[in-house]
């Protein structure tokens, strides 16, 4: 009797100890199930910035507070303004395609590559936004305008038809100098131009086209810059 007890004692003991095992066996397999599971997506924790009215600084918010921009209908000056920086681009386009056959330096090139790459989406996207507001939308002749360059003189930056005529008969040395003399002075009249349309403008899209235009055309600016300083 005596042996039978400890036997069945032994076989107590043992099966506690695996189902204390089994228990601990199914805990960590629950742990390991849990963490197998796909994370929660993250959430988006960075401030979102908000355009200022027109003279106005940006501002921001904490993230999921952001309501959309209502965009403002446009007055005369934004329309003015996308209408003239369409013709101003178009000029700049004018000047770019004659580097190809008279440019002989790779980084002249470059930047009459870049200049032309930026600008046409860009006059096309203007006159995408004038559509939009049942606006005229300008299609630029092969002068750079409805009438040419001379036409267009007085806005700022815009080089005269002699100038483009002596750069069209230029070559080598000379036109590379000339070419990026004339667009250094064309890209600083359209920052004069978007410092007016920030004073003057009400719509918010024709704010971001500005601002798209002065960080574009003032690096530009400066690599001409060292350009001619070379």
């Amino acid at each position: 009797m005596t042996r039978t007890s400890r036997t069945h004692g032994l076989d107590l003991s043992a099966r506690t100890r695996f189902r204390a095992v089994l228990g601990v066996l199914l805990a960590a397999g629950g742990l390991v199930a849990c963490t197998a599971e796909e994370p929660p997506p993250p959430t988006n924790s960075a401030p979102v910035i908000v355009p200022g009215r027109p003279g106005e600084e940006a501002s921001t918010i904490p993230p999921g507070e952001a309501t959309p921009v209502e965009e403002e209908a446009p007055n005369d000056a934004d329309v003015t303004f996308v209408q003239d920086m369409i013709l101003h681009h178009a000029q700049a386009l004018e000047m770019t395609a004659l580097v190809p056959d008279r440019a002989g330096r790779d980084d002249v090139k470059g930047i009459a590559d870049r200049i032309a790459d930026t600008q046409q989406p860009e006059i096309d996207m203007m006159n995408r936004w004038l559509e939009r507001y049942d606006k005229p939308v300008v299609v630029p002749d092969e002068h750079g305008g409805h009438g040419g360059a001379t036409e267009h003189s007085d806005m700022p930056g815009m080089a005269s038809e002699e100038q483009l005529q002596v750069l069209r008969d230029t070559g080598g040395e000379s036109f590379e100098t000339l070419f990026l003399q004339l667009m250094v002075a064309h890209h600083q009249g359209a920052l004069t131009m978007v410092e007016g349309i920030r004073k003057a403008g009400v719509n918010v899209r024709v704010q971001e086209i500005a601002d798209d235009v002065a960080v574009t055309q003032t690096d530009e600016i400066h690599r001409m810059q060292g350009m001619l300083a070379a």
